[in-house]
């Protein structure tokens, strides 16, 4: 568009941040955090987006329990996980897969300043501490409501489909869980990938809801998730039992998780960026 009277070209404002400077922005935020955070402090962070996830992991339940046609059901369930996910975003609590692609930045960053006992010290911190917000929230939420059949029917659904790796059983079924961690990864990782793009709140959501709806519609393990869906049906004694659903459906998913933020999200841009970064901060020093 062209000013009133002139002939001086004005562009509107960047709506989004480039992907070139998308991991220099999470390396950025992860020292930050690493450096100016307190142990009891990360603990509250973990354990309350433990809980918001384990908040849109109900809603999921709920709203997609009475529908007949399994499609619909699952981008149902996308959309209400992706209400957790968003809650995390938005407040900035510390969520062990969004760690997976934020601590890797921050390490092939090479933040100066930032030892990497610290960054592993967070990373450890995220993921007990989600651990410990899903069980605790799960608990409350089992004192304070009771819900129909058909949502503690389709809930056990769910975990069934979450340990269904365990049926397989050996190191294949623990490998294939792994590596279903991995994709798992992959997708969320994006969605915060995405979402540190967004410039608005719209520009942060719309990311998250539809590459968290694919997340759910592959079936993919999330280990937050399934935290958060193993606390909501232990707590009422729907579930298969905290050593089962740890065994395989947090642990192996963890370590995917870790593995997919790595290798899938934060090393393949950092490759791909490193040019332009450099270009970058040469001009900010010059």
């Amino acid at each position: 568009m062209r000013e009133q009277g002139g002939s001086e070209t004005v562009f509107p404002p960047t709506q989004f941040l480039p992907a070139d400077l998308v991991l220099t922005e999470l390396s950025h935020h992860g020292g930050r955090s690493v450096m100016k955070r307190s142990i009891p402090e990360l603990v509250v962070l973990a354990m309350l987006a433990g809980g918001y996830i384990t908040a849109g992991a109900l809603f999921s339940v709920i709203i997609s329990a009475n529908t007949d046609n399994a499609g619909i059901a699952k981008l149902l369930e996308g959309f209400g996980f992706s209400v957790g996910f968003f809650m995390v975003m938005l407040t900035g609590t510390l969520l062990f897969t969004e760690a997976n692609v934020e601590m890797p930045a921050t390490l092939l960053g090479r933040m100066p300043g930032v030892p990497a006992w610290r960054i592993l010290r967070m990373w450890i911190i995220a993921a007990f501490g989600n651990l410990a917000g899903a069980f605790v929230v799960g608990i409350i939420i089992a004192q304070a409501h009771s819900y129909s059949p058909e949502v503690n029917e389709h809930l056990q659904g769910i975990i069934a489909g979450k340990l269904s790796y365990r049926d397989i059983g050996g190191v294949e079924g623990w490998s294939r869980a792994v590596l279903s961690g991995v994709l798992g990864n992959w997708m969320v990782g994006m969605a915060a990938f995405l979402s540190t793009m967004g410039r608005s709140i719209i520009g942060k959501y719309i990311p998250v809801l539809l590459v968290v709806m694919v997340f759910i519609v592959s079936g993919y393990l999330h280990s937050p998730a399934n935290m958060a869906f193993f606390g909501i049906a232990e707590a009422q004694g729907l579930g298969q039992g905290w050593g089962t659903s740890l065994a395989w459906g947090v642990a192996p998913a963890a370590v995917g998780n870790v593995l997919g933020g790595l290798f899938l999200v934060a090393f393949p841009f950092w490759f791909l960026t490193r040019d332009r970064r450099a270009a970058l901060e040469a001009k900010g020093a010059a």
